[in-house]
């Protein structure tokens, strides 16, 4: 296990590159699952839990870690599965998801592996709204499934979508302004379209880098002015086929494209995304989910759009 959280520390220089690697675990049985290795803090025997009265049911106790106290969620339990036994024989893996950290308890884990995003697949047709996946990848002619965090942290913990009174500025005309939301989780695409739909802003939603590039190029083919048609992307970085760096590199290098304003809206780690903003030339970053902290940024861009139109 020391190796195993030797190689985790060792994974920054992949990002941008349409790469990233996966820690593979198991819940139940056979089944791996995959996890972003850029989200996971440490992987570290299941500690000592304390429980909590009245808690939601996924959440097996808080654990005492460095002077932090931390949530330790059941994650077959999270998406629909017989719950783990909580006897100190799983493991925790220690992870930082929409601005907290949490532990989610797996029977076991595996081994990391390296991959490029267009490897990476949107889930099967007919999986539904309700599924828990947000995309599938092959490995030793295995499925591996990558589970939807944000929409079980949702589930458990809550996120409210709605703005605060004083956040909206009633001097901003959204008027004819659009707005392009890119990302592969249908809870965060949904968060960010609440947002936009409470600001009076048009968007389109695009499922991942490659839908959203194809998107332009229609639009560039249609004859669009983008710069003066398009106010922003708002664009995950995690998704199948395309990440968020990779389509704001392609924007960036795109003469027609080249001045459209990107935000990069991601639950990665912040200092380490706002030294990738600079890398491939993304106007912002921000942390999800934080509704009124997203509004302020889109008001602040649809005054500057609007003085520039």
């Amino acid at each position: 296990m020391s190796s195993l959280l030797a190689e985790i520390d060792q994974r920054t220089q992949l990002a941008g590159h349409n790469r990233l690697e996966l820690l593979l675990f198991r819940l139940q049985g056979r089944q791996r699952f995959g996890i972003n290795v850029f989200k996971v803090k440490e992987v570290i025997t299941c500690p000592r839990l304390t429980q909590i009265p009245d808690s939601h049911p996924v959440i097996c106790g808080i654990a005492h870690l460095r002077g932090c106290t931390i949530p330790i969620l059941d994650l077959s339990l999270g998406i629909g599965g017989k719950p783990l036994p909580h006897d100190g024989s799983g493991y925790a893996i220690i992870s930082e998801y929409n601005r907290s950290v949490q532990g989610f308890l797996v029977s076991g884990v595996d081994r990391i592996i390296n991959m490029g995003w267009e490897q990476i697949l949107p889930p099967p047709k007919g999986t539904g709204k309700d599924s828990y996946l947000t995309a599938v990848t092959e490995f030793e002619s295995e499925l591996i499934e990558v589970i939807d965090v944000e929409k079980i942290m949702k589930e458990i913990i809550g996120t409210s979508e709605e703005i605060s009174e004083g956040i909206l500025d009633e001097n901003v005309d959204a008027g004819e302004q659009h707005i392009l939301i890119v990302d592969d989780s249908l809870v965060a695409r949904n968060q960010v379209k609440r947002v936009l739909e409470q600001l009076g802003v048009q968007y389109t939603l695009a499922r991942d880098g490659e839908e959203a590039w194809q998107i332009l190029l229609q639009w560039q083919h249609e004859g669009k002015d983008l710069p003066k048609f398009l106010t922003m992307v708002i664009s995950d970085v995690e998704m199948p086929k395309m990440d968020g760096y990779t389509l704001t590199t392609k924007i960036r290098d795109d003469e027609a494209m080249k001045d459209l304003y990107i935000l990069l809206h991601t639950s990665l780690s912040g200092v380490f995304n706002q030294n990738m903003v600079e890398k491939v030339g993304a106007n912002q970053f921000l942390a999800k989910f934080a509704p009124d902290d997203l509004a302020q940024a889109i008001q602040e861009r649809l005054k500057t759009h609007a003085s520039q139109a």
